[in-house]
C-alpha cells in the first residue's frame, strides 16, 4: 500500500528550480532514503511534504488523501511527524517538557478545561505525562528528563529531537539528516536506534542522509537527486552500482 504519493513535483526559487518535476511513492513500512550532494533540494522536498513551502506545480498524497496545500501544524493529525537537519528544540525547556506539548497537540480539549484544570483535562495530561516517560526510557534520556534540553550532548539532543517527533503518534516519519556531526560508532548506534523504532512503533520512515554506511544500512529503497531532479530509484544494492549516481557522488564508487 502506497503511503505517500508525490506527483510531478516543482518548486523554483528565482530562476532556480530547486525541486524539479519529482515523482515517487512510499510504501507503507518501508525506510525510504533520499540521497544526494548538497544543493540537490532534498530538505526542500521535506519542505514540501510538511507545508512549509507551497510547490508551484504537483500534488502530494498521504493515505490517499490530498494534503498539498496542508499547512504544518495540520499534519500530527494527519499522522506525519518531522525532524530537521538544524534541531529546533527549546533549549532553555527540559527534556520532559520539550515531549509534552507534541503529546498534548493531539488531545481534544478546550480553554475551559485547561484553565480550570477539570477531571477530563487531568486526565490526560496524566496520561501525557506517562506517554512521555515512556518515549523518554526508550530513548536512554529517564535520568536527564529534568535537564535542560541544552545541557544535553549532540547526540542525546538528536534523540530527543526523535522522541518529540514520535510524541504525536505519526505513521510516517521525515527525517532529516540525523547523522550530521556523529562519528562512526554514534552512527552505527543510530542505525541500530531507526531500527528499533520502526519495528516498535510499526513505522513508515523517509530519511535524508549524507551518511553512506547509514543509509545503506537501514533503506529498503533509496531515492537519489541531484540539481532538483530523481536520477534514480531502488534498492542500495541497485544505487550502489549505477553509473549515475556515481557520478553524481565525484565520480567515486559508494561504500
Amino acid at each position: 500500500m502506497k503511503i505517500l504519493e508525490v506527483m510531478e513535483l516543482e518548486k523554483n526559487f528565482g530562476g532556480i528550480k530547486a525541486v524539479d518535476n519529482i515523482s515517487f511513492f512510499i510504501e507503507e513500512g518501508e525506510v525510504f532514503g533520499i540521497i544526494g550532494p548538497n544543493g540537490a533540494g532534498k530538505t526542500t522536498l521535506f519542505n514540501l511534504i510538511s507545508g512549509i513551502y507551497t510547490p508551484d506545480k504537483g500534488k502530494i498524497f498521504f493515505k490517499g488523501k490530498d494534503i498539498t496545500d496542508i499547512p504544518p501544524y495540520m499534519l500530527p493529525h494527519f499522522g506525519i511527524s518531522r525532524t530537521f537537519q538544524n534541531m529546533r528544540l527549546f533549549g532553555s525547556l527540559t527534556v520532559l517538557e520539550n515531549i509534552l506539548p507534541a503529546i498534548m497537540v493531539k488531545n481534544s480539549y478546550n480553554i475551559f478545561q485547561a484553565i480550570f484544570r477539570t477531571g477530563s483535562y487531568l486526565d490526560m495530561e496524566k496520561d501525557a505525562y506517562n506517554r512521555a516517560c515512556e518515549l523518554i526510557e526508550f530513548f536512554g534520556l529517564t535520568e536527564k528528563m529534568e535537564y535542560s534540553a541544552s545541557s544535553l550532548s549532540y547526540g542525546e539532543q538528536r534523540r530527543l529531537e526523535l522522541a518529540r517527533a514520535l510524541a504525536t503518534e505519526p505513521t510516517l516519519i521525515l527525517i532529516d539528516e540525523p547523522g550530521a556531526g556523529m562519528n562512526p560508532k554514534e552512527i552505527w548506534d543510530l542505525a541500530l536506534m531507526i531500527k528499533a523504532i520502526k519495528e516498535k512503533f510499526s513505522l513508515t520512515i523517509a530519511i535524508i542522509e549524507h551518511q553512506m554506511n547509514l543509509i545503506m544500512n537501514i533503506s529498503d529503497r533509496i531515492m537519489v537527486m541531484d540539481f532538483g531532479e530523481e536520477i534514480m530509484t531502488g534498492t542500495p544494492q541497485e544505487v550502489k552500482k549505477d553509473k549515475r549516481v556515481i557520478e553524481a557522488y565525484l565520480g567515486e564508487e559508494l561504500d
